[in-house]
């Protein structure tokens, strides 16, 4: 195991803008004061506009992700992607989500490659540093996206996948949890998944008719549909071959941080001798470049409303563990 000094974000991702210390207060050209926050959010959007425009300028010379964590949502995609990006070599992306083979396909390749790392860069890692180089995003509407497969195959053929599964009634609870603060969800979760059936009904056959249909619904109220995963990861299997896939339990993610990194790592290839694990493992949300310790957490569930869940996926998860040749030992 090495020891090395923990690294600036500055030298992780090249295409940081230098950001000058803001006073208390800042006067206009009329004399009149402007509050700071309101100074802070208009020099963060032009810092913002203006890496974009680099790094759209600079395309040509950008590479494409080594891997991609494809899901699920409210899975811990955010902890373990920050955890990678925070080892020497794993370099990040513009933003853990960037959500293209999903949200942005229509914008076309270049725009994705402009969220990525220069070539140059690699070769400075590699080659200065003597460090293995990776770089990758994670977008966890991924794994559920009816297109993503399909997509990133044509585009990614040979990247590492890695996937997240949480129990997926712990899951369906967060995610409405998270649509509820987010003002997406008016209904309690009982409401809500007695409801997802009607909400959701015939959305998937309009995304597959229409590839560039984006359905609401789909996205914000698939709160057991999510948590049928062997569906999910049969589906990629079509398209990608198994040993591609790195398929991690997400409560071990949360026990045992250093142990799944370690795990991670080595299925993308870099040298034991270059993983350093010995640090604290703080949990991270979703979605912020650097990540902040979750202090929040869901209200309990009804005991009712759990029993039923037990009872809907059961055979779900059995499928699933047979899937895998694994029993994730999620019966409650």
């Amino acid at each position: 195991m090495v020891n090395r000094k923990k690294e600036s974000n500055t030298l992780k991702t090249i295409d940081n803008i230098d950001q000058s210390k803001s006073t208390k207060t800042q006067q206009s050209e009329d004399g009149t004061k402007k509050k700071p926050g309101k100074v802070k959010t208009i020099t963060r959007r032009v810092q913002s506009y203006s890496a974009q425009s680099f790094r759209k300028a600079t395309n040509r010379v950008r590479l494409l992700p080594d891997f991609l964590i494809i899901g699920g949502q409210r899975c811990g995609t955010s902890s373990l992607y920050y955890y990678l990006t925070e080892q020497p070599g794993v370099i990040s992306a513009s933003t853990k989500e960037i959500h293209f083979f999903d949200d942005f396909y229509t914008n076309g390749l270049k725009g994705y490659r402009a969220q990525f790392p220069t070539a140059p860069y690699k070769k400075y890692i590699e080659n200065i540093r003597k460090l293995h180089f990776l770089t990758g995003e994670a977008s966890p509407y991924y794994l559920f996206h009816p297109h993503a497969p399909g997509r990133i195959k044509a585009a990614l053929p040979d990247a590492k996948l890695i996937v997240l599964l949480r129990n997926p009634i712990e899951r369906a609870y967060s995610h409405h949890w998270l649509e509820v603060m987010g003002k997406y969800e008016s209904l309690s979760f009982e409401e809500a998944i007695r409801s997802e059936q009607e909400r959701t009904v015939g959305e998937l056959d309009k995304m597959l008719k229409d590839e560039n249909y984006q359905s609401y619904n789909h996205r914000r109220f698939t709160y057991l549909a999510r948590g049928v995963y062997i569906d999910q990861l049969q589906y990629w299997m079509d398209y990608f071959p198994r040993e591609q896939f790195l398929i991690l339990k997400t409560e071990d993610l949360y026990t045992h941080p250093a142990s799944i990194v370690r795990q991670t790592l080595e299925f993308l290839g870099v040298p034991s001798t270059e993983i350093d694990t010995n640090r604290e493992y703080k949990k991270y949300k979703v979605p912020s470049k650097t990540g902040y310790k979750a202090k929040d957490s869901t209200p309990k569930m009804d005991s009712h409303t759990r029993a039923y869940l037990v009872e809907y996926f059961e055979a779900h998860n059995a499928r699933l563990y047979e899937f895998l040749g694994r029993d994730l030992e999620w019966d409650s």
